[in-house]
């Protein structure tokens, strides 16, 4: 075969045996070749067209040839039909299986061609989603004579189709979180993008027990249990993309609200150069991690950013000369030479006893979720001060507002004062779209009116839009805006006094701090987002 070795072949034949999968998928998952080179040499073998699914123009009478629950089961795609013959893109070209249901199913000849899975679950999601819209599966499931239990779990079921449809359209979106609302009379989806809600869809409130009960199926909830929250969570692959969904259902006036989390967990892990620190808030930040001790925090509310930054962190830590754990709830990346542990309250692993037992595990730097009470801020202090270096969030509005928050948790201020060595606040601006962004006429005098002296000269400001390729936004993604303030003798009277967060945040500046809305200014002057969205985020 000239990729791999008889033994590998061995290998992924018994994995093929153990699991069920396709024999090229078992070689590809144990990753002894890539997924292309796997499916050009099935192609070969078989004597069969490997094609592009991203440059092929897929047949609408081809797709209503065959049900989607048969493609999705055999991961096949209709691809076109002329006369007798319908040309399908296939996984694997010799599933004799499917192709017998194919041609039964079709009454028609099948050409079989090849296709990598990643491209072929793209697409067969995508098609399939344009070809029926939400509505019209809507428009089944009301015509359905009740929804049986059965239904809730089978492919061929409108609703496993309208959750599928749901939830593949926030994935393809790149929303993080989907909100299913009940109401009166209608149910309301709306999805979060860019931290800003956003109204996808309205349903008939008819169906919102079948669409919840689904959803509770798929995240491994009690489906009787109406009247109590639940937490659940859904293990979701698209286009070779893994997707975690944090499950949250919460009763309400007309029912349950049911609101998903989306983590990526086959995404990139964040590096620090990526997340928009200003030359210099980023050289500070660096200079903190580089610490030999000591306590690093990052601020600012639920959805700022902050856990990636805690990740990007991280990735500046040497793993290998060193002991580093993380307690997390939850763990959102897999990161190589780590101890990860994840947080479980219902068990008693709360931050503050997982903190004292990781403490008898050696550890040099310890990443803590969050500092979420006086147990484990007391601990992560002492740690700091016995030589660890502690990474951690917690929620205040800026940086300056750290210090009196942990001396009203308990801590002692000139314990403080020895253990902490930098305070990151920061929120998430959108960025403008690249595609329709303009510039805003008399941008100096924008400036003047909100009493902002403009650092450059002649002054460029730029708006929102919106075109097809923001979904109409006028923005596309988010960047972090920061402020990174680094503890040393200057604030020692600061802490030890027990200034509040005003002077504390004065005497930051005094000394040269740049503030999150300078630096959301000078992105606004940059033309990566606007002053409305500085303002909204910081003012």
């Amino acid at each position: 075969m000239g990729y791999i070795s008889p033994s590998q072949l061995d290998l992924a034949l018994r994995e093929k045996d153990r699991t069920g999968k396709y024999i090229g998928e078992a070689i590809v998952d144990l990753g002894f070749v890539s997924q292309r080179v796997v499916t050009a040499l099935l192609a070969g073998y078989a004597e069969a067209e490997l094609i592009n699914l991203h440059q092929v123009k897929i047949s609408r009478l081809a797709l209503q040839a065959v049900p989607y629950a048969m493609a999705k089961r055999f991961k096949l795609l209709p691809i076109s039909m002329e006369g007798e013959q319908l040309t399908v893109a296939m996984v694997d070209v010799y599933n004799v299986v499917a192709i017998d249901a194919l041609e039964k199913a079709t009454h028609k000849i099948i050409n079989a061609v090849a296709a990598t899975e990643n491209e072929l679950v793209e697409a067969l999601e995508l098609n399939y989603a344009r070809e029926t819209p939400i509505s019209d599966v809507v428009d089944q499931i009301m015509n359905a004579k009740g929804i049986t239990e059965a239904e809730l779990e089978s492919d061929e079921s409108p609703v496993v189709r309208l959750v599928d449809q749901i939830i593949g359209l926030g994935i393809r979106n790149h929303v993080t979180d989907i909100h299913i609302e009940p109401g009166v009379k209608t149910m309301r989806i709306r999805m979060r993008l860019d931290g800003v809600m956003h109204e996808e869809v309205l349903m008939p409130s008819q169906i919102q027990l079948a669409l919840i009960a689904r959803i509770k199926i798929m995240a491994k909830m009690d489906v009787t249990e109406k009247r109590m929250p639940q937490d659940g969570r859904i293990q979701y692959a698209l286009a070779g993309k893994k997707v975690d969904l944090r499950v949250s259902s919460l009763p309400t006036q007309h029912g349950e609200s049911i609101v998903m989390r989306l983590l990526d967990s086959s995404g990139e892990k964040p590096k620090l150069e990526d997340l928009g620190f200003s030359e210099a808030s980023g050289a500070l930040f660096k200079k903190a991690i580089s610490a030999p001790h000591g306590i690093i925090l990052v601020t600012g509310p639920t959805g700022s950013g902050k856990s990636t930054t805690l990740y990007a962190a991280m990735g500046e830590i040497d793993t290998v000369h060193r002991s580093v754990f993380t307690l997390e709830d939850p763990i959102e990346y897999d990161m190589a030479g780590v101890r990860q542990t994840q947080i479980n309250d219902e068990v008693g692993m709360s931050f503050g006893s997982g903190l004292r037992s990781l403490l008898r595990q050696d550890p040099d730097v310890i990443l803590v979720g969050e500092i979420r009470d006086s147990e484990t801020a007391s601990l992560a202090v002492r740690a700091a001060l016995t030589g660890h270096v502690v990474l951690s969030t917690l929620h205040t509005n800026n940086a300056a507002g750290a210090i009196p928050r942990l001396i009203d948790m308990g801590i002692e201020p000139f314990m403080l004062h020895a253990g902490l060595v930098a305070v990151v606040a920061q929120r998430l601006v959108r960025k403008l779209c690249p595609s329709c962004k303009q510039d805003i006429e008399n941008a100096a005098d924008v400036l003047q009116s909100l009493a902002i002296q403009a650092p450059t000269s002649p002054v460029r400001l730029w708006k929102a839009v919106g075109c097809e390729h923001c979904n109409q936004t006028g923005y596309q993604g988010r960047q972090g805006i920061y402020e990174v303030i680094l503890i040393d003798e200057r604030f020692h009277d600061a802490v030890v006094g027990r200034f509040d967060a005003r002077n504390i945040y004065d005497l930051a500046k005094e000394n040269g701090t740049q503030t999150m809305f300078e630096d959301g200014i000078a992105k606004a002057l940059q033309g990566i987002t606007t002053i409305e969205e500085v303002m909204r985020v910081v003012k």
